[in-house]
């Protein structure tokens, strides 16, 4: 009995151990990726008779793996910088709160990071290979979006805006109607100007509980740089801008008029609008908003991508 109770503590202590090394890669944050990689396909399928199942899920691998990284190396950086020692953390920012606990475990992070940004390289290699050096841009600047978003871009405000919506909007989308037919499309430029608006505007509303916080430790953004209420005004215009993009390209006749059903969103994007202007510097109340953005980044590509299938 003694030994079984043994091996219960010590599976138990091993699980504990994987816990925490994985809620490093934020784990709940990664849903992002899958919908903007669906709506890449979307983008493909409406536009091609046929594309390769394989080639999807290997990019759906490499945008993964990229997300992996990103959030690895911030989850690294932002503890050895002393970062995470002075937020509050929120269900939204403050990082997973992995480090501070655990700090011998910080080397875990690190190798994550790097495994996944090498296994995100060979995936790129591969269709370097098979579809040409065109694909070149989105490889070569996701890369670079993923190794220095936290050590460099956070001090430039205007790349700290765009960046993540690059990653996940024009590189991942784009990326992955690429990757899939072969040549650039105007349908996938719309398409994927709708995460470009809609994941900068996660990761600048999800700035505002840090600004002290990112002050100190030498970050440049917006909420630090004109404030939490007149940020508010930019996380408003790229919401619309977001719909404007679905509605441009319908009547653009990129996008088909199935596409529509994305202005859904509008339903709960006005009221996420009107709680962020509110409640800007006040992190309690707002944090209700900030799960509600979160649902408008994911849900309006699905359903794009949904528009896209039907169309």
């Amino acid at each position: 009995m003694r030994w079984c109770g043994a091996n219960i503590r010590e599976g138990t202590a091993r699980v504990t151990h994987l816990r925490h090394i994985l809620g490093s890669v934020r784990p709940p944050f990664l849903l992002l990726t899958p919908a903007c990689v669906v709506l890449g396909l979307a983008t493909a399928v409406w536009s091609s008779d046929e594309v390769s199942a394989s080639y999807f899920l290997l990019a759906l691998v490499g945008a993964v793996c990229a997300h992996i990284s990103v959030n690895a190396f911030n989850e690294y950086w932002d503890f050895k910088s002393g970062l995470d020692s002075k937020t509050k953390r929120t269900p939204f920012s403050g990082g997973s709160g992995t480090l501070p606990a655990r700090p011998e475990l910080a080397r875990w992070p690190l190798g994550i990071a790097s495994a996944t940004f090498a296994l995100t390289c060979l995936i790129g290699v591969y269709f370097l290979r098979v579809r040409g050096v065109s694909v070149l841009p989105f490889g070569l600047i996701g890369l670079l979006v993923v190794a220095t978003y936290t050590t460099r871009i956070t001090r430039m405000p205007f790349l700290c805006l765009i960046a993540p919506g690059l990653g996940f909007g024009w590189l991942m989308v784009g990326g992955t109607d690429f990757v899939l037919t072969g040549d650039y499309s105007w349908t996938a430029f719309f398409a994927s100007c709708v995460p470009f608006f809609l994941v900068s505007d996660l990761l600048l509303l999800n700035q505002f509980p840090d600004v002290e916080a990112d002050r100190s430790v030498g970050r440049r953004h917006y909420p630090i740089l004109i404030g939490r209420r007149a940020s508010s005004l930019i996380y408003g215009a790229f919401l619309l801008c977001a719909f404007l993009s679905i509605v441009l390209g319908v009547r653009f006749g990129y996008l088909p008029s199935a596409c529509l059903i994305g202005l859904i969103a509008l339903v709960p994007a006005v009221p996420a609008f009107v709680g962020a202007r509110r409640y800007a510097d006040d992190v309690t109340r707002l944090i209700p908003f900030m799960s509600l953005n979160v649902l408008i980044t994911i849900a309006t590509p699905v359903l794009v991508a949904m528009g896209l299938f039907w169309g």
